[in-house]
Order: C-alpha cells, then structure tokens, then sequence
C-alpha cells in the first residue's frame, strides 16, 4: 500500500488505516479477542501500518486487544489512542475530562493497555470546555518531550481551537469525520489543516456502513448498535439516502470496483495529507478497504461525482443532539 504523512509532521502511515473501535465496541456484538487479534494482524500483513484505538472504547478493552495483536510488529505500525473523556467505575461516560492530572494519568494506563513504551498520536477525544486548549496541547507537548508521546492530535475540534492549540504545540492530526455523505470539514476545518500544515484522519469514511450498499431501510442493527440512535439511520432517512449510494454503484460499475471502494477513493483524493480510517469485524471488506488505494478517479469522475453530489439531499442528523452538543467547539 502507498504511504502519505500527516500534514508536515513528518508521521508517516498507509494512505488507508484500520479504524478499531467497531471491533469490541458500538456497533452490536463484539469479536472475540482470537478473532479481533488475527484480524489486526491481517491488516498488517496487507499494508496497513496505521491503527486507531481509544480508552472509551470498550472503556479499556479495545486498546488491550490492539496492543496484544501489533505487539510483534510494534516498530513498523504506528499507534493513536485519545484521552479526554470522564469514565465512572462502571465504564460510562459522563462528561468531559482534559485537566493536566487526567491526560497525563490516561497516557500512563495506555501505554500499559497497548504494551508499548510510547503513543505515536495522542489525540484529545472531544474539546473539553473547561479546560483550555492551550493547556492541553502544553500537557501534551511535555508528554512528547518525555517520550511517552511522539505526536498531538485533535477529534472533532472547531477551526478557531485548532489554531489555539497548533499555537501553542504542533498538531500533526485532526481527526473527524469526513465522507461522501457528510462533508461539513470542507467549509472551515480542511482549509485551516491545509494552511497550518495538519494532516486529516476521517472516520466513518464509509457512512458508518451507509456506503457500502449493505444497508437500506429494511436493515435490522443489534440491540447493542449505537446507529440505533442515529436520526440518519432511522429507517426513513436510509430510504431517502439511497440515492447517494445508487451513485456510488454505477461509477463503481464503471471502474469495476465496489461503493465502498469509491468513497475511499474520493476521499483519498480530495488531498495527498487524507487518511481514512475504515473500520471492519469482516476479513474480505478489509481486503476490499485497502483495494481503494490503486482506484485512480480522474478529474472528470470527480467532477461527475461532484455534479451529482449537488442534486443529492442527504436526509437525519449524524448524532443525536446530545453528542452533537460535543462537536466542532
């Protein structure tokens, strides 16, 4: 697989990276450790050297498992967890958590969780507003100077904190989400990353699954699976979405590739510092995942994808309201 840096921090990953969360955590039933372990570890062995796991999945569990599966190929994949959330004694959330004590304290228990003597990409999980972002990239920073942290990063951050912070320690990342069907970034956050030299990490590259034309009205989620949730995934707005999947599959018909493989693409496209992180529980989408990197859309397909994106009205919020209230500050 072709590599690509993160902006002009000189982070170095596969043009596409494995999104873990899903493995164990928000989408229905998790994997088994066995399972979940010789799925990582076959996307090494396909060319992915870039993983993105957290504290707040599992809470705990995802970061143990991704460091149990990468712990023989440690020095030739790169590694980003997040701090930022209050997790209670029983594994909920509740409300945000970014004070000096706290980052340091999560960084700690991640190295020991993954195994490793140091996070390539810390990132902040989601603004906290009663800590200033200067002193959290500050903490951050002497993390790097330790050498517990090699990289800063930010999640779903506002255009105005991410110059706050990059002031005050580079940023190599920002990570949000960024696809086919939600494209807000491109208004303010990607010409801000552009300027300033940062690299951008989409998640749910794939719509949450959306875009891959496995899911339309009738689908049934677990009872686990937070799409449930979801005001795009009510079944209404699925059945209104269809068009921009009907989309993906004629252009995928015509370069003989899959939906999914399209919207990596295009997202692969938009800019040379973009890297996706699909995730996936299924070894044959993750063979289809990395298979978008040798997809070439020329500028004509993306002005035919861009013509029809104009006629497309995509229908249901991203969050429910009370985790929108967490984005974008």
């Amino acid at each position: 697989m072709q590599k690509r840096f993160l902006g002009n921090s000189g982070l170095e990953v596969s043009a596409i990276g494995f999104g873990c969360m899903g493995i164990n955590f928000a989408y229905g039933q998790p994997m088994d450790t066995e399972n979940a372990v010789t799925l990582l570890r076959k996307a090494h062995e396909i060319g992915i050297t870039f993983f993105d796991t957290a504290e707040a999945y599992g809470p705990f569990t995802n970061e143990k498992i991704v460091g149990e599966a990468l712990a023989p190929v440690r020095d030739d994949v790169v590694i980003a967890t997040k701090f930022g959330f209050k997790i209670d004694d029983n594994g909920g959330q509740s409300g945000m958590d970014s004070r000096p004590q706290n980052i340091r304290a999560v960084a700690e228990a991640s190295l020991k969780r993954l195994g490793t003597d140091r996070i390539d990409l810390l990132y902040q999980h989601r603004v906290d507003p009663d800590v200033p972002i200067e002193e959290v990239a500050g903490t951050v920073g002497r993390l790097i100077a330790e050498g517990k942290v090699k990289h800063f990063g930010l999640s779903e951050a506002g255009a105005e904190t991410i110059r706050r912070a990059h002031a005050e320690y580079p940023v190599a990342a920002v990570q949000s989400e960024y696809s086919l069907w939600w494209r807000e970034p491109e208004d303010d956050i990607l010409p801000v990353l552009e300027e300033l030299g940062i690299g951008f990490v989409p998640f749910s590259p794939l719509g949450k699954g959306f875009l891959t034309g496995a899911i339309d009205d009738q689908t049934q989620f677990d009872d686990g699976d937070f799409r449930n949730i979801v005001p795009r995934f009510s079944a209404d707005a699925r059945k209104a979405n269809q068009g921009l999947v009907t989309l993906l599959g004629k252009i995928a018909g015509q370069k003989e590739a899959t939906p999914a493989q399209i919207a990596l693409a295009w997202l692969l496209a938009q800019k040379p510092w973009i890297v996706p992180i699909p995730g996936t529980t299924k070894l044959h989408r993750l063979a289809e995942n990395t298979k978008a990197d040798d997809i070439d859309l020329s500028a004509s397909d993306l002005g035919e994808i861009a013509d029809a994106l104009s006629e497309i009205k995509v229908v249901g919020d991203r969050y429910p309201a009370h985790l929108q209230q967490r984005i974008n500050r």
